[in-house]
């Protein structure tokens, strides 16, 4: 297997599964777009939200929050108990490639930036997680994509070569740092370029 990329290690949110708050957001505001995005922009900002990814508990993220904007305390709230509904799916056309993959016995990975306690409940609604032999989350180990730390935490836990994996995530950072530890990195835009991609690898 000299020189041949044979793993498969996947990015989740974007990736395989769709996320989105505006999803819940949308309904919360009754359609009001402007109050939404700017909910999203100064309360539950991305870089708040990042915070969890890092290993943040959402008791204190909610505290924080409502400190700043007392006024907002039902709308942080539904940050974590509606949670559910800011993934509507999966992607399909991804759960198709990955499903070929898992077929052709090619070893699956995932490395994804999620909390710790909305992944937990996240986990159950998508059976194709079981066909990932490991899956390193970032709120459980409190390092965040692209921190290079996170990346060999995942090659040395696994015992993977990082000459012989594929990593592919939708964030050019996270591709970027994946890049220079060693494994080749597609940066995800489509089911379809993702397959082509795979097999000009001989992936597929």
């Amino acid at each position: 297997m000299n020189g041949r990329r044979d793993i498969a290690v996947f990015d989740l949110g974007g990736v395989l599964i769709e996320w989105d708050p505006r999803h819940l957001y949308r309904r919360l505001f009754a359609g009001d777009e402007a109050a939404m995005e700017q909910f999203l922009a100064t309360v539950c900002t991305p870089e708040w939200n990042r915070c969890q990814d890092a290993g943040r508990s959402f008791a204190e993220a909610e505290a924080e929050a409502i400190a700043r904007h007392p006024d907002k305390r039902a709308l942080i709230a539904a940050w974590r108990e509606r949670f559910d509904e800011m993934v509507p799916g999966a992607i399909a056309g991804t759960v198709a490639v990955l499903a070929r993959l898992h077929a052709r016995a090619v070893p699956l990975y995932a490395l994804s930036n999620w909390s710790a306690e909305t992944f937990a409940l996240s986990r159950a609604r998508f059976p194709f997680l079981e066909w990932f032999r490991g899956i390193v989350i970032s709120g459980q180990e409190g390092i965040i994509k692209p921190d290079p730390r996170i990346f060999a935490l995942l090659l040395e836990r696994y015992g993977i070569d990082p000459a012989r994996a594929v990593f592919i995530d939708d964030v050019p950072a996270n591709t970027a740092a994946a890049e220079a530890c060693g494994m080749h990195a597609i940066r995800f835009v489509s089911p379809e370029q993702l397959t082509g991609e795979l097999e000009a690898l001989g992936l597929l």
